[in-house]
Formats: structure tokens, sequence, C-alpha cells
């Protein structure tokens, strides 16, 4: 038992499951969550680990997506954010979705019902009350303007942006099932996990034509601030050409629509967004056309043409550090070992990865109060792999948000699945790395 506590600014997923995990060693934890004193533009509930974007967690194949590889590893790991999502799953192909209150308020229970973890709704402002206690900032994208200057003063240098994008949700029961139908990619899943909406050539570049035309939303004071590759607003795939989105979320393939033999030109695919089965966010979609027209724009989709809309999309600024200059191979300062980061505020991109780096980053604060020696995972593994890229083996220059590949995993360890292709390689690697990490966690 340690007399020393530990502070974890920040109540999202990364700021969640580090305390969780810390929690199991018997440490007092304070989490500060600024909501709801202080609110941000896309936050709508005051439970931790809202999730502000889209309410999947991608795909849940373990043996041929890497992404399903740091699912099994953190289902190992007794992670909070996974027994979360498994507990609140919805349909979702093989992707594991969430009804997205229910998964908040799962966490948040788990939380507030902690002994070791004492939540404190505050917005820090200052870390000068923490002199030499360990803290973790996990305030991920949406830190606020007050503690990104505390930010600014640690690291001594700005820290990195870029934009990120809202897909709207749609109300199932506005939504026209004498055009549209329920399918699957393939017949993934269940089959008919997803809500399709078809477009002749004619409608597709028709909604091409007035998507580039509607009034959007301006952010002069970070024009020159990218875009996340992996939530591209569709106005940005439209400007990389009129067959982008044929080609990305629109796609047709995998597709069979039963009220015509006409194969469609393009299909706007719905993903179930709640339990019930009574939202569905546009998959894809994500915009950032002003409130003002999207319901018009997006109403040009005939099996939309009378939707009703329980939010609408929009655009915010993510705000990352750069990683590899800034922190050591425990995701501490250089300049201060007493500071961790964690979550997306260190370049790692998506749920699963934001919570992966909470779930180490809470084992090493631990083991370093504790004085106990902690071993990173094997590099093979999709924890181990996401860790060295983001304080290692990227390249400080040119950082950018990464979300978690087999490209990352493909160490010198992997020898023995060089020479395989395609699936059995896939396969070949995230076996090993599970079975790597499963020999890791036991220690």
């Amino acid at each position: 038992m340690s007399s020393k506590n530990i502070h974890i600014i920040g109540g999202g997923l990364a700021g969640c499951e580090a305390a969780h995990q810390i929690s199991k060693f018997g440490i007092k934890t304070f989490l500060y969550e600024m909501r709801p004193k202080v609110s941000t533009e896309v936050h709508k509930t005051n439970l931790l680990a809202e999730l502000v974007c889209s309410n999947s967690f991608r795909s849940d194949d373990k043996f041929y997506n890497a992404v399903g590889v740091l699912h099994e590893e953190l289902r190992l790991s007794d992670s909070l954010v996974m027994k979360a999502a498994d507990n609140t799953r919805i349909p979702a192909g093989s992707a594991l979705a969430v009804d997205r209150e229910k998964f908040s308020k799962f966490i948040d229970r788990e939380i507030r019902n902690n002994p070791h973890i004492e939540l404190v709704n505050q917005e820090i402002t200052s870390i000068k009350s923490f002199k030499k206690q360990q803290i973790i900032v996990a305030t991920g994208p949406l830190t606020s303007h007050n503690f990104s200057k505390v930010i600014n003063k640690l690291i001594e240098e700005e820290p990195l942006d870029f934009f990120d994008a809202i897909a709207p949700i749609v109300y199932k029961d506005s939504i026209n099932m004498d055009i549209a139908w329920k399918q699957s990619r393939y017949d993934k899943g269940d089959g008919d996990d997803y809500i399709n909406c078809p477009l002749t050539k004619d409608e597709y570049y028709d909604l091409l034509n007035t998507i580039s035309k509607a009034p959007k939303i301006e952010f002069k004071k970070f024009e020159n601030t990218p875009y996340f590759e992996g939530c591209m607003p569709i106005e940005e795939m439209i400007r990389r050409g009129p067959e982008t989105l044929r080609f990305g979320p629109l796609k047709p393939v995998g597709l069979t629509n039963p009220y015509s033999k006409i194969k469609p030109y393009a299909v706007v695919q719905l993903r179930q967004d709640n339990k019930i089965g009574t939202l569905f966010n546009m998959v894809g979609f994500q915009t950032k056309m002003k409130h003002s027209v999207q319901k018009e724009v997006l109403q040009k989709i005939p099996a939309l043409k009378d939707a009703k809309f329980a939010r609408l999309g929009g655009l915010h600024r993510n705000t990352f550090i750069n990683s590899p200059k800034l922190l050591d191979d425990s995701m501490r300062l250089n300049k201060n070992k007493d500071i961790y980061f964690a979550g997306q505020i260190t370049g790692v991109e998506g749920y699963v990865e934001s919570c992966a780096i909470g779930n180490l980053v809470g084992r090493i604060a631990a083991h370093d109060n504790l004085k106990i020696k902690f071993k990173n995972p094997p590099d093979e593994t999709a924890h181990g792999s996401l860790i060295k890229h983001i304080t290692r083996n990227a390249n400080p220059r040119t950082f950018q948000p990464m979300n978690i590949n087999f490209g990352l995993m493909c160490s010198i360890n992997h020898l023995e699945c060089r020479n395989l292709r395609g699936k059995e390689r896939k396969k070949c690697i995230a076996t090993k790395a599970i079975n790597s990490f499963v020999k890791w966690i036991k220690t």
C-alpha cells in the first residue's frame, strides 16, 4: 500500500481506464473532470467517458484486424472500457458498436462506486498544488483553453492540432424503409446490422453538388490545421475527386437492393447508435456544413427525404503533443518524471487506442508509486507497438495522430510471419501478439 496519491486530469476513456487500473493496486486516486462546471462545444451530458464522435470501436476481429487484437489485449487486461463496451454492445456487423448513453453510464457508475477513486468535478488551471505528486494528463483532444496554457508551459512549446468531424444521427422511424433496406456489407455479423440508402448516378452527383455549394463552418484562426485522415469531413473527400466517396464510405459493393435489379451507384449506410435501435448514425458522413443547411442537404438522399435528426454533424479542433520528442518510454515528461500523459493527447487516434494508453499509463504510474519496476508489453503486441511508436519510432518533425495497424506491429519478432501473405500473414501476427500479451500480463 502507498501513502502517496495519484492525480488524473481528465475523465474520458484514458483517464477512467487509468484510474481503474491504478485502483487495483489499492492506491488512492483523484480523478478531475471539469464537466459539468465547464463544458465543451461537443459534449452533451455530464457523464464520464462520453463518446462525442462515433459509437463504434471498429472491428472486433481478433485474428484479421489490428483493432480486434487491441480489443482482445484490453479484455485480457481487465479493461473497464472494454467491459463497458461488451455490456452495452449493439448490432454492427463485425464491428463493436455500443449504445453511447448506456456505455458512459456504465463507466460513470463504476468509477463513482470505486472506493479507491475520488471524482472531483473541477477544471484544473494550475498544477502548482500537485508539487512532487504524480499527475496523469488525460485531458484528451478537447483540452480546455485554460489547461492548454498549463501544458504549453510544461512542454515549452505549442501543442499540435488537427480538425475532427462528427456525423449526423437520424431517428430510425423517419427513414423510408420502402427505399432503404437492412443488410451488412457481405452479410457480416447478423447480416442486417446496417440500413442502406441507395443512390442512382444522378442522385449521387446531385448530392455532391449540393454539399459542395452548402455554407461551411470556418475556423480562420486555425486555417492551417490539418484534418485527421481517419475522420475526414465529407466535404474534404469530395474535394479529392467526385468518385472518392464511391470508393470509400459510400461504396456500393457487397450489398443487394431487394427493391431493384439495378445496382446502386452509391450507398449511404446507417449504423445503429443505441441499444433499442431508435437512433442510427450516418457512417462516414462527418460534415462541416452549417447546421442551418444540413437537414435540407441530407434530405436529398431519397430514403432520408423526411428524416428527422437527433444530432447534426459538426467540426471541432483536437489537440495532441509531440510525444516522440517530449515523453520517455514510460509516457513520462522528459523534464518532469512525475508527470505522465495518456490517451489521445499523446497522439494516438481512436477510442481503443486511447484506452490502451490509459491502461498502460495507469499500470506504469502505479508501479512507480510503489517503487516496483515495470516492463512495457513486448513490441509485437498491439499495446507494445503503440507505445513504442509514439515514444520512439515516430518522426517528431512529421508526427501525426495514428491508429493501431499491422504495420506498427511488424517487428523483428514476426520473422516467421514475413513469408506469409494476405489474411494468413495477419492471422500469424495477430496470434503471436495475443500469445505474447498473455505471457506479459501474467507477470
